[in-house]
């Protein structure tokens, strides 16, 4: 008889918790699972992979090696049906079709259970223009795949995409973004975080939560726009949420920590292609 691998124990200790993250698989350039593995490992969680599509390295540089594992995904997870897994998390990340979005929630259909936290990052597009990938129907996927989220995480032109708002340059009202993250809570999350707002010479987050007052988080700017940070900022919000970490500090975390890995990867003269350099400072993640 085939055994229930939840069920296998040592004994009375702590469980330990699992995220399971939904991502590209990217060889070089620190974005995507290759982010999320070490991080989510860092902060104690288990962070169990399932590509989507593999790259050589993102796709910022001249040339990539790319497989698409559109066609694997489905039998790699029911494999996972078959252990009888469970995960205190499930964290989505770039999807790269509509297929995908479709095997995502079918994912959350079998895997969700009472207290499974679900993080969706809509990589949707930035600074005003949805990725060329996108289609009508992937974008109305992802308007399915976020009302099933528990926490959402778009930036500005993802929260305009899934809402239906124009996007415009500049600066915006503090209403009109706390505006755009209601819309996007009434869609199904509870936590809604709009990232990467720029305001002067500050980096903003606003971490809307269902019951309370929106508040703005902010860090100041410490240098040019890098690869992977979102991966970074997901990874961390994922894994303090199945810790029952409180949501406001852990966006504060996550800013911060990313702030830190800029100025590190400038110190360092990393290209900017080559994303931060978050190895130098993942001690900070290690402690609760």
């Amino acid at each position: 008889m085939q055994q229930d691998y939840n069920k296998v124990s040592s004994g009375k200790a702590p469980r330990q918790k699992k995220i399971a993250v939904i991502n590209d698989f990217t060889g070089f350039g620190r974005c995507s699972l290759t982010v999320s593995i070490p991080i989510i490992s860092a902060m104690k969680v288990q962070c169990c992979p399932v590509p989507t599509s593999i790259f050589s390295n993102h796709t910022a540089y001249e040339s990539w090696f790319f497989e698409d594992f559109t066609n694997q995904m489905q039998p790699y997870v029911d494999e996972w049906k078959k252990l009888g897994l469970e995960f205190d998390g499930i964290s989505t990340g770039f999807l790269g079709s509509e297929e995908q979005i479709q095997i995502v929630l079918r994912f959350l259909e079998d895997f969700c259970q009472e207290n499974t936290v679900v993080l969706v990052d809509p990589v949707m597009g930035d600074d005003g223009s949805m990725y060329s990938t996108y289609t009508p129907e992937m974008c109305a996927g992802m308007k399915k795949l976020a009302a099933r989220a528990d926490i959402l995480t778009p930036n500005l032109t993802e929260a305009c995409i899934l809402t239906g708002q124009e996007y415009h340059e500049g600066r915006w009202k503090t209403s009109q973004i706390i505006s755009l993250a209601e819309t996007l809570a009434a869609m199904g999350p509870d936590k809604v975080v709009i990232t990467g707002i720029l305001q002067g010479e500050f980096i903003a987050n606003l971490c809307y939560e269902k019951g309370k007052e929106p508040k703005f988080v902010r860090t100041h700017s410490a240098g040019m726009q890098r690869c992977g940070t979102g991966d970074v900022f997901s990874s961390i919000i994922a894994a303090d949420a199945v810790n029952g970490v409180d949501f406001q500090e852990s966006v504060r975390k996550a800013s911060h920590f990313i702030k830190l890995c800029i100025q590190k990867s400038v110190e360092m003269d990393l290209p900017l292609t080559d994303g931060v350099c978050f190895e130098e400072l993942l001690g900070l993640l290690c402690k609760r």
